[in-house]
């Protein structure tokens, strides 16, 4: 029975983590020919991420209307408190890339991992085995290796890009501390936190969009095959939305990061493959470490936690040979007892 569920989670684990990479390697494939001067030129980011949230809250509020998903109680502060650490992040992102060079928005999108393992080490006490960090820094090499290019930064970029890292890596903590906190599903968490970042984002995404490129979304000329790019961007974003829940939930926020370092590597492979981007030599090699990295990770996080189950049924053995001896010694003490046959109400003849 055991070694089912084990299998059957281990499926399910392999399920999310497959459906994430699949989608978020799709929704960027999309956002590309969308966004791409060379594509359709729909250069507002922030506002498209607020068209992504509304189809994820209209698909939860339909989930709720059909019984297929129970609502469960978060208080409204927290859903709030979180919607604003996701909106930061969205916006630090976006000021960060148009800040900086793509080399150091690389570079702080690779310092996500130890930051995140620092603030979870800040917040949940966690702490992390030297095999674990050396997996990490293998990742971080491999990944840097075959993005990083030129780096040039100032000092807006750099306060955004911190904004930016730092809010990211609390909100990833956060989603599996809320499912935690309250036992709650990931796609019934997301069904309360869309609708608010939904709001707020198509509220103010058009004047961070203006800020960021000079150009109003008003002014923009849709066509049938705009409006498709739009419609399959939003579809393939519910499906990423609601994997990344159920990755953090599984896992953690740290190995959601190391192991969404693989859609890195997906994304140059198939920019090579479907619009001709370059790959060199460099590419390749960096691509090959972070894999290897993503593995000795996996294996790493495995050993920790056959470590951690031996560690922790040692004492409860222990226990339970102490109670059976307990046990015996009063079954002895009860068998010499002279009063052992004494009834109430009753004298030993």
């Amino acid at each position: 029975m055991d070694a089912a569920k084990k299998q059957s989670s281990a499926v399910s684990d392999v399920g999310a983590w497959a459906m994430n990479v699949v989608s978020s390697v799709g929704l960027i494939m999309a956002n590309k020919q969308l966004m791409s001067p060379a594509g359709y030129a729909f250069v507002f980011a922030t506002t498209l991420t607020g068209f992504h949230f509304s189809m994820t809250a209209l698909i939860g509020l339909v989930s709720n209307a059909t019984g297929y998903s129970t609502r469960k109680k978060v208080p409204l502060w927290e859903l709030l408190w979180f919607s604003v650490v996701a909106n930061t992040s969205i916006t630090g992102m976006n000021l960060s890339l148009m800040l900086n060079s793509v080399g150091f928005y690389q570079i702080s999108k690779l310092s996500m991992i130890p930051v995140v393992c620092v603030m979870e080490w800040i917040l949940h006490s966690k702490h992390y085995s030297n095999r674990v960090k050396v997996a990490v820094l293998v990742v971080v090499v491999g990944v840097g290796v075959c993005t990083v290019t030129d780096v040039k930064v100032n000092a807006q970029g750099f306060i955004c890009a911190c904004v930016a890292v730092l809010s990211t890596s609390l909100q990833q903590i956060s989603i599996g501390s809320l499912q935690k906190k309250y036992s709650i599903g990931s796609f019934e968490l997301l069904s309360q936190t869309a609708p608010i970042q939904a709001l707020s984002l198509l509220l103010f995404g058009p004047f961070v969009d203006y800020y960021l490129t000079g150009k109003l979304l008003a002014s923009y000329k849709f066509s049938s095959a705009v409006l498709f790019f739009i419609i399959l961007s939003c579809s393939l974003a519910v499906f990423c939305n609601i994997s990344q829940y159920l990755c953090i939930g599984r896992f953690s926020a740290t190995s959601f990061q190391v192991l969404g370092h693989m859609k890195t590597v997906c994304v140059l492979l198939l920019g090579w493959l479907l619009f001709d981007s370059e790959l060199t030599l460099k590419n390749i090699l960096g691509m090959a470490i972070a894999i290897l990295g993503m593995v000795v990770y996996s294996w790493a996080v495995e050993a920790d936690k056959q470590t951690e189950t031996k560690a922790s049924s040692l004492p409860r053995d222990a226990a339970e040979e102490n109670v059976e001896l307990l046990k015996q010694q009063q079954q002895q003490l009860e068998g010499s007892s002279p009063h052992k046959d004494v009834e109430l109400g009753k004298s030993q003849p």
